[in-house]
């Protein structure tokens, strides 16, 4: 699926950019289903507010529990939705069948992923003049594996841009350590405190059907949306079952088991 130059790319960058990957039936599909989830949601009046800056989402059972469920996740303003997760592509048949189309599985196994398992998927709203900022981070801080193996596939389903929040990222800094674990009592631990390195942050601009691929210790981030245009996205992160993934992780599956592609 991807050729020695690509190959060659996402081992010198960390990142790759592969436009016209998911065909536009397949995002009209996702938000579409996404569009009915949310309107079958009732909130009530507890209603979780997830947010990058602080964790605070991480001492709330109901973000606690998502990983084996369909939960809703709230911006600052506990209005606006910021993103549904954590199961969708094991526990919604639209979601499961963009998840394991046949291109994405040819892609991962081009990746050199050995035994790759679905771990966490997310509809990210990032919405028009309130969608908020991700802070900088590495994906293996929150999906940890021993070896590291998480690699995350970001598929924009709007387009996304400078001025609508698009991923940023700093190339060639995934091969540097993990600084930081975040651990199921949601406590952040810091492991290493080397700085970011000192590069140019590259903007990822995406059209629509564009599929971004992550590796799991590269540092990205997103702005925040203060612009008329959404920017929605679908995120998926992979892990290898070769690899150990530890109990301390936040994210465990305890009624639905993880499964690869078939």
């Amino acid at each position: 699926m991807l050729s020695p130059g690509q190959r060659e790319a996402f081992a010198r960058d960390g990142f790759l950019v592969l436009e016209n990957f998911v065909p536009a039936a397949d995002c009209d599909a996702l938000q579409a289903r996404a569009a009915e989830l949310v309107a079958g949601f009732d909130p009530g009046p507890m209603r979780t507010v997830f947010s990058t800056a602080d964790q605070a989402h991480a001492r709330d059972a109901y973000f606690c529990e998502s990983g084996g469920a369909i939960h809703f996740f709230f911006e600052d303003d506990a209005r606006t939705l910021n993103k549904i997760g954590h199961a969708l592509h094991d526990l919604d048949p639209v979601f499961d069948l963009v998840s394991r189309a046949p291109r994405m599985k040819a892609l991962v196994e081009s990746l050199g992923i050995a035994r790759p398992l679905l771990l966490q998927s997310m509809y990210l709203f990032k919405q028009a003049h309130v969608g908020g900022e991700v802070d900088w981070h590495q994906d293996a801080t929150f999906l940890h594996t021993a070896p590291s193996s998480v690699v995350g596939l970001w598929i924009a389903l709007d387009d996304a841009t400078i001025d609508n929040g698009c991923l940023v990222a700093l190339p060639g800094a995934h091969r540097g350590p993990l600084r930081r674990r975040f651990t199921r009592d949601g406590t952040m631990r810091l492991l290493d405190d080397t700085p970011w390195p000192d590069v140019e942050p590259v903007a990822l601009e995406a059209p629509r059907g564009t599929l971004v691929v992550l590796h799991g210790m590269l540092p990205h981030a997103s702005a925040a949306n203060r612009s008329p245009h959404q920017r929605h996205a679908y995120s998926l992160h992979i892990i290898d079952a070769a690899a150990r993934y530890t109990e301390d992780n936040w994210l465990q599956r305890t009624h639905v088991p993880l499964r690869g592609f078939a």
